[in-house]
């Protein structure tokens, strides 16, 4: 891997990921040329376990706020939420022009609708050319696991840049329409100066199995089943909702849609034709108590285990509408994205408990990933054929990966570069360096209407109070005397039972007293040396009695 540093090119194309290396999530990447600047895509992803009570995560926007004049619009590859998630808190910042397919743009529709914004949505389709300033893009028809999913060409002043996308090959899609093979040969034949390219499954060896091989898994399900159907998968693969509704009207069965999620992505796709629901097959969630179970298909979000998602709702008794009862066949239609495996488990458990049948992707082929595995890498590599190439999408293992079967196909070591959030690779016609600068791309943390207010201190706090709990010291205190009016007295919340422990908050009362009778004698009177001092005092004792630090917050009220 290349990793030497140069100065920054003045006449060169600078490409700039803000998000998606050494992560799966918040995908965003710019390309920037003198004074103008495109972006591809603008995503969220989702806290991990240490990110105590974060909702969402999203890339820095600062060096683009900063730039704002030189934006000449945003491209979207496809309807994914790591991929258009964080386009309305963009929005709040930069209102600039946003290209997609119909779907994608449905997508962000809705998004801005809940925001309360407005925005210049320009709908394209594959196989369409457009400028951008300088920036000439073309989109070409790619298979992903949601409809309307494109690659993009994009002609530059130093040459052609092609970005996969998040992408399969699939040689039998079920809307008919694969991959745009002609176009691709067309496009490296002609010469493809950087290649950025999906890079989820490049750990993974042979080829990805087509969303077929999930409707025959279904149907042989389908035909066997008697009792009510519980399908739980992913609200945007609208193709697996697709073929969730072709089985139920095969087996003379209802479907019913719940989740927000769900029922806003069926009505988008059904309104634009990509989703087929003969009349008199969908029926309000509401509404199904007088359907016997065997002429039933409830279709549900959650197969991440969620916990607000309508499947943990119904494990754990919570859903209005719907209570697993013993019989009930309930599909996780999906596979586990990493991070998530317990969670899934702790629903797929609680579902055997309460007597449904549970068939996930580990005992039956309900689901097939949308993203390349090795092979067909290979292929995209052989077809664009690029000078220079940058894995993108993936974790530092599936970049590596990448990057190591770009090496046997014959590429360069040179010529490929593995990047950080954050770092920039310059480009000419015959060059291509990594240079010394650091764009801003910490993670911008989301917490309730806070953007960006948490961070690392905030996380860290919380990861302590969720690991050892607090003690609260109030006492009130005579300030030109310092002696104690009052108190003190000792508060604890997820530290110990207060009841049960008497003596350790007696012995820990003391401990304070002495603390500030030492801070008497020795004549500190200065507020912050106080709380030190019995905070200090404080926290020995506890380590000393139990083995564990919690988090000790005195109170002092001035008298």
């Amino acid at each position: 891997m290349k990793t030497n540093f140069k100065k920054k090119g003045e006449n060169s194309l600078r490409v700039i990921p803000l998000g998606g290396l050494n992560e799966i999530g918040k995908n965003m990447t710019v390309l920037e040329y003198k004074d103008e600047i495109l972006i591809i895509d603008c995503g969220l992803s989702f806290p991990d376990d240490e990110m105590y009570g974060i909702d969402i995560v999203l890339p820095d926007f600062t060096y683009l706020i900063k730039n704002a004049s030189k934006i000449k619009g945003i491209v979207i590859t496809h309807g994914h939420e790591d991929h258009i998630g964080g386009i309305p808190f963009f929005l709040k910042h930069i209102n600039v022009p946003i290209y997609g397919t119909r779907l994608p743009l449905g997508l962000i529709g809705n998004k801005l609708k809940e925001h309360r914004l407005t925005a210049n949505l320009n709908v394209i389709k594959a196989g369409d050319t457009f400028k951008l300033g300088c920036f000439k893009v073309e989109t070409i028809r790619t298979t992903h696991s949601i409809v309307d999913s494109i690659c993009l060409s994009i002609e530059t002043p130093v040459g052609v840049v092609f970005h996969t996308g998040d992408f399969k090959i699939d040689y039998t899609p079920l809307d008919g329409e694969p991959i745009d093979f002609h176009r691709l040969a067309e496009i490296g034949k002609k010469g493809v100066l950087l290649m950025l390219a999906d890079s989820t499954n490049a750990i993974r060896a042979g080829f990805t199995a087509s969303e077929k091989i999930v409707g025959k898994a279904l149907e042989s399900i389908f035909r066997d089943s008697t009792t009510r159907i519980i399908v739980a998968t992913f609200s945007s693969n609208v193709h697996r909702v697709q073929r969730i509704v072709d089985n139920a009207v095969m087996f003379d069965r209802r479907v019913a849609i719940s989740g927000r999620s769900m029922v806003n992505v069926v009505n988008l796709a059904m309104e634009l034709g990509y989703l087929k629901i003969p009349a008199g097959v969908l029926i309000d969630i509401n509404k199904i108590r007088g359907i016997p179970d065997k002429n039933i298909v409830i279709v549900t979000t959650g197969s991440q285990g969620e916990p607000m998602a309508a499947l943990s709702r119904m494990a754990a008794g919570d859903h209005k509408a719907i209570q697993i009862k013993k019989g009930d066949m309930v599909i996780l239609s999906s596979s586990p994205i990493p991070g998530n495996e317990k969670t899934v488990s702790n629903i797929v458990n609680k579902l055997f408990e309460k007597g449904a049948q549970v068939i996930y992707s580990d005992i039956a082929d309900i689901h097939v990933s949308g993203h390349a595995c090795e092979e067909e890498l290979k292929l995209m590599h052989v077809l664009i054929k690029p000078k220079f190439f940058m894995p993108v999408h993936g974790e530092y293992r599936h970049l590596m990966a990448h990057a190591a079967i770009a090496e046997n196909l014959g590429q360069k070591p040179e010529n490929v570069f593995i990047l950080n959030n954050g770092k920039v690779l310059n480009l000419t016609a015959n060059s291509a360096f990594i240079t010394h600068e650091d764009i801003p791309s910490e993670p911008v943390l989301v917490d309730g209407l806070g953007v960006g207010d948490v961070g690392n201190i905030v996380l860290r706090d919380r990861k302590l109070l969720s690991e050892s709990g607090l003690i609260i010291v109030v006492a009130a205190i005579d300030r030109a005397t310092g002696e104690i009016c009052s108190g003190p007295d000792i508060i604890s919340r997820g530290f110990v039972y207060v009841r049960e422990n008497e003596d350790l908050i007696e012995e820990a009362r003391v401990v304070v007293c002495k603390a500030l009778d030492k801070c008497v004698d020795g004549n500190i009177r200065e507020w912050n040396a106080l709380k030190s001092a019995v905070r200090d005092s404080l926290r020995s004792f506890i380590y000393e009695k139990t083995k564990r630090s919690p988090v000790i917050l005195p109170i002092f009220l001035e008298v």
